[in-house]
Formats: C-alpha cells, sequence, structure tokens
C-alpha cells in the first residue's frame, strides 16, 4: 500500500486510529468558562432576584412589625382578631376590638364572582383571536382587549356606580322575585336598593370587566403557541375547527389559561377604588350578594383618616397583611395547578 494512499489515510501501520493531536480549544467552549458579557448578564440577574425578593420581605416584615402593637392591645388579641365579626372599634387605643372574618368572606365572595363571570367570557376571546379570527382583524381586537386593562380603576367605579348599578336594578329585582329565597339572593332592611344596584353582585361584575383582558391576553398568547404540527396531525385525521381547538389547543394552553385566571383574581383581591365606589359599605356578611360589603382594602381606604394614629392604623395594617399572605396563597395554588398540568 501506498502512504499516500486515502484508504489508509489517518491509521497507523498497524490498523489502529491515529493518536489524536492536539488542538487549541476554542474560546468559550471549555469547561467553567465565562465570557464577560455573561458574568454581567449574570450578576444583573441574580441581583434583580435579590432585590425582589429583599423587597418582599421588608414590606411583610414592615406589616408584622407594625401590626404587632396594635393586635397585643385587641380585646381577644390574636385569635380576637380572627374570630371578631363586629363593628370595628380602634380609635379609643385602650378598648380595641376588630377582627377580619366578615372582610375576609367579603373579599373572596366578590372576588370569586368575579373569576365565574370573566374566566368564560376570556377563554371563548382568546380561542376566538388565536383561532377563528381573521386574521387583519386579530391585532386591532387583540389592541382593544388589552386596552381594557389600561383603564384606570376609578374609571371603572364611576361607571359602575352611575350606569352599570342602575341599569342591573331591574334584573336585580326580577332575579330577588323568584329566588330570593336562596341565601345569595336575599335582601335584609340595611341592604341597597335595587335602583342604586351598589352591592356585590355589582361589584362582582365591574371586576369581572377588570379582570377580563388578564385572562384573555395570558391565555391568548398561550394558544397561539400551540406546536403547528399537533394540530397538522388533528386535521389529517379529519377533525373540525372545534375538535382540533378542543384536542390540541385547550389540553396545550391550559396552564396558561389558569395562570391568567390566578393573575387576575390577585388584582380583584387588592382592588380598592372601584368597590369602593360601587359596594355600599357595611359591617356585616349575610352571604348574601345583594347586600353590601367592606373588602380588605376598601376598609383601609375607608379609615385613612385614622392614620394619625399608629396603633390605630395597625388594626388596618394587620388586615393589610392578611391581604398580603392571601396573595401568596392564591399564587401558590395557581403554581401548584400550573405544574399538575
Amino acid at each position: 500500500m501506498l502512504d499516500g494512499d486515502p484508504a489508509v489515510a489517518g491509521k497507523t501501520a498497524t490498523g489502529g486510529a491515529a493518536p489524536a493531536t492536539d488542538e487549541p480549544k476554542v474560546a468559550g467552549k471549555g469547561a467553567g468558562v465565562k465570557r464577560p458579557g455573561d458574568r454581567v448578564f449574570e450578576f444583573l440577574s441574580t441581583a434583580a432576584a435579590t432585590l425582589i425578593t429583599i423587597i418582599i420581605a421588608a414590606i411583610g416584615l414592615f406589616l408584622i412589625l407594625r401590626a404587632i402593637p396594635s393586635l397585643s392591645r385587641n380585646e381577644g388579641g390574636l385569635w380576637g382578631f380572627l374570630t371578631y365579626a363586629g363593628p370595628w372599634q380602634t380609635q379609643d387605643t385602650t378598648a380595641m376590638q376588630f377582627g377580619i372574618p366578615n372582610m375576609f368572606a367579603v373579599t373572596v365572595l366578590i372576588s370569586l364572582v368575579a373569576l365565574l363571570l370573566a374566566m368564560p367570557i376570556a377563554l371563548g376571546v382568546a380561542i376566538f383571536l388565536s383561532n377563528y379570527a381573521p386574521k387583519r382583524a386579530v391585532k386591532p381586537l387583540g389592541y382593544l382587549v388589552d386596552m381594557l386593562a389600561a383603564v384606570p380603576s376609578i374609571v371603572y367605579g364611576l361607571w359602575g356606580w352611575q350606569t352599570l348599578g342602575p341599569f342591573l336594578g331591574d334584573f336585580y329585582e326580577w332575579l330577588h322575585s323568584w329566588a330570593g329565597g336562596f341565601f345569595l339572593f336575599a335582601t335584609y332592611d340595611n341592604s341597597p336598593g335595587f335602583g342604586t344596584g351598589r352591592n356585590m353582585f355589582t361589584g362582582g361584575v365591574v371586576l369581572a370587566v377588570m379582570i377580563l383582558p388578564v385572562i384573555a391576553a395570558t391565555a391568548r398568547e398561550v394558544f397561539v403557541q400551540t406546536p403547528k404540527g399537533q394540530i397538522e396531525a388533528a386535521q389529517a385525521l379529519g377533525a373540525t375547527k372545534w375538535e382540533v381547538v378542543r384536542m390540541t389547543v385547550l389540553p396545550f394552553g391550559l396552564s396558561g389559561y389558569i395562570s391568567g385566571a390566578m393573575l387576575g383574581l390577585g388584582r380583584a383581591l387588592g382592588e380598592t377604588m372601584a368597590l369602593y365606589m360601587v359596594v355600599s359599605p357595611s359591617s356585616q356578611f349575610r352571604f348574601s350578594l345583594f347586600d353590601g360589603g367592606t373588602t380588605f382594602a376598601t376598609a383601609i381606604a375607608n379609615a385613612a383618616a385614622e392614620f394619625n394614629n399608629d396603633i390605630s392604623a395597625g388594626a388596618y395594617i394587620a388586615a393589610g397583611l392578611v391581604l398580603f399572605l392571601l396573595t401568596f396563597v392564591v399564587n401558590s395554588i395557581a403554581r401548584a395547578m400550573v405544574k399538575s398540568k
């Protein structure tokens, strides 16, 4: 054989592989080698994550430290704070009496009503924009939905107070005429009149409109990322448009839909001005959507005049601490649900 024969090129005389020659390592490919840009990005991202954690921890610590003096003066202490359902007495700091059961129930009830109303509509909007709308109409309609999220809450409050509540009055009367025996639609002597519509039902409707674009936008962004291969495979099997959506788009985007719903719920739990203007304040909770009520946020807004006294303000800061923890619980549940899907 000739030494230059290509059939034996790269082989030793004994037929074995030729020993590898030393080659310079390519910059950036060696183990543990980091470019300056990588180091800068790693530092900035780590600093951002650390800063957010510190800010959240500082807010929680502030709420706890400001709430402890008031809780120590509350009749019944922490247990009384968790169980007392009567009117708040915070002006006399030597005989304070306050608790959160009614606020907690009103906050959760209005938010759940908003979520139940908004989720189906938001799902329909997201499916339409991602699968059914003409291509030329997708962007304008998407911008229109997104603009709803940019409307200030006080504008929603004015609309709900001046227009929506009175408009729903006749519907409330009709609903009460045949469902008034059910506790959710019962009325009492001091319940808001149907003519004004300043009840928890109206508050739930206003919140539903406010959180709808958040849910719809999040779900739409996930639906449009459904792998084309899955869609084409379903179409090749003869699936109709709805069957394609049901078998491919919805299963793929379910986690995004749930995440959007939980984001909307987080906004609903902390909404202040809209509910402050729409729902008639009340210290009672009687499980009726036709009744007034006070949420954590509206209670704090109503008591702003008392905040010149640290002890009186501490009672409402304690309520804010519960709302702060409630949002963490909601987010944790959302993450668990998304992970399970």
